[in-house]
């Protein structure tokens, strides 16, 4: 694997309907680092994350994730990567454990039940295994698809909005988790609208403002 888990945007700029939404975007996020964007709404926080997720594709300038090229070698990167958007992509008529293993499906893995359990009972719903999906509240919602970064295993997480819909006890769940993946070397960028929580667990943060990127002191996150 190359580039030591990084992300890395070179230039990346995006146009909707001839309007800038992104401008010369620059920055990379290193191995077991976690770098937090800001950005009021329509900033463009969501635009950049599905851009590195490859879910869009930006109208000039490129990046690279894990040292592949984002746009020609998105199957190298699929595996390696895990996108958590602000809104779920969770199916409502499936169980807790039927989405995990649906979800690990179309990553080409079948975890055993032992490894679905571990995964919901480390996120604290353990007992909703077998519960409808449409029957879960929506942090427990969000719980569940931590769950399923966790049986990813990824080296690259990006995550959207993450503290949405997480109570106090759901957000330390999570940095917890974090925290984990830090360790293992993965590289986190994550957009939010809590400073306060998300420099807990920040190594570095910027602030999108009229399309451009702006660096942010880590300490000064409480007055944005």
């Amino acid at each position: 694997m190359r580039n030591h888990f990084s992300i890395q945007s070179i230039e990346i700029s995006k146009t909707f309907r001839h309007r800038p939404v992104l401008e010369s975007i620059s920055f990379d996020v290193r191995e077991g680092a976690c770098y937090v964007l800001f950005g009021v709404n329509g900033a463009g926080k969501t635009t950049l994350l599905k851009i590195l997720a490859g879910l869009q594709r930006p109208s000039s300038g490129r990046f690279t994730v894990l040292g592949f090229d984002g746009q020609s070698e998105q199957a190298a990167i699929r595996e390696h990567l895990f996108f958590l958007g602000h809104q779920s992509a969770l199916y409502d008529a499936l169980t807790a454990a039927e989405n995990l293993r649906f979800a690990m499906g179309l990553r080409g893995r079948k975890p055993t039940a032992t490894e679905i359990k571990r995964a919901l009972d480390r996120v604290e719903i353990g007992p909703f295994a077998n519960l409808a999906c449409r029957y879960l509240s929506a942090g427990m919602k969000r719980r569940l698809s931590i769950a399923a970064a966790l049986l990813a295993l990824p080296s690259v997480l990006l995550l959207d909005e993450v503290y949405m819909s997480l109570d106090e006890a759901g957000t330390q769940l999570l940095h917890s988790c974090l925290q984990e993946w830090m360790k293992r070397g993965a590289a986190i960028l994550m957009s939010s609208h809590n400073p306060i929580q998300a420099r807990q667990v920040a190594t570095e943060a910027g602030v999108l403002v009229r399309g451009r990127l702006q660096a942010v002191e880590i300490g000064t996150y409480g007055n944005l």
